[in-house]
């Protein structure tokens, strides 16, 4: 994996990192927004401690351990990524109530174009505050965007440290039945 300098990562601060999208995708991941090393590589969950790629392949979605830099390999599977917001931050605090809603608005409007079966939102807090439900859990959600299913991962962040990588991948898992058996 490339090293990058404390500036250099400073310098992709706001860079955007393309949505790896096709239409009637199985299950598109949501992540919160893309952090500085994501938009340094232009690869989603790019930071070293993350764990998305881990637990993508612990839960089954996948058949091998995928680097950030195999994510296009995601669509063969039937998967895609995008994000709630799309500027990068080093830190998910930074964005406010306003990105956050707006975000929501267009992650519903990319939905309704590609029509994936399953939207999966990777984050409850960030889930909570694009749609403004304030109630949401972890699970399946009643909120469906035209066809599309909505159902809420625990964050992959390595500083989410209320879930394990195994507790995670089993969500997870829950997800991929629900997406193979077409609930």
């Amino acid at each position: 994996m490339t090293r990058f300098t404390p500036a250099e990562l400073e310098a992709a601060r706001d860079r955007l990192v393309p949505d790896v999208v096709a239409d009637g995708l199985s299950v598109l991941f949501c992540g919160i927004n893309p952090g500085l090393m994501s938009a340094a590589t232009g690869h989603h969950f790019a930071r070293p401690g993350n764990r998305f790629w881990p637990v993508l392949h612990l839960s089954g979605f996948t058949p091998r351990l995928l680097k950030p830099s195999e994510q296009r390999e995601l669509l063969s599977y039937g998967l895609g990524i995008t994000n709630v917001v799309a500027r990068a931050t080093a830190r998910a605090d930074e964005l406010d109530a306003e990105e956050y809603q707006e975000g929501g608005r267009q992650l519903a409007l990319k939905v309704a174009r590609l029509k994936p079966r399953w939207l999966a939102v990777v984050g409850v807090t960030a889930y909570r505050a694009a749609f403004d439900d304030r109630k949401a859990r972890v699970g399946p959600q009643e909120r469906v965007i035209g066809e599309t299913r909505v159902w809420v991962l625990p964050n992959p962040s390595g500083l989410n440290a209320h879930w394990t990588a195994q507790t995670m991948a089993e969500e997870f898992a829950r997800l991929r039945s629900a997406a193979v058996e077409g609930w």
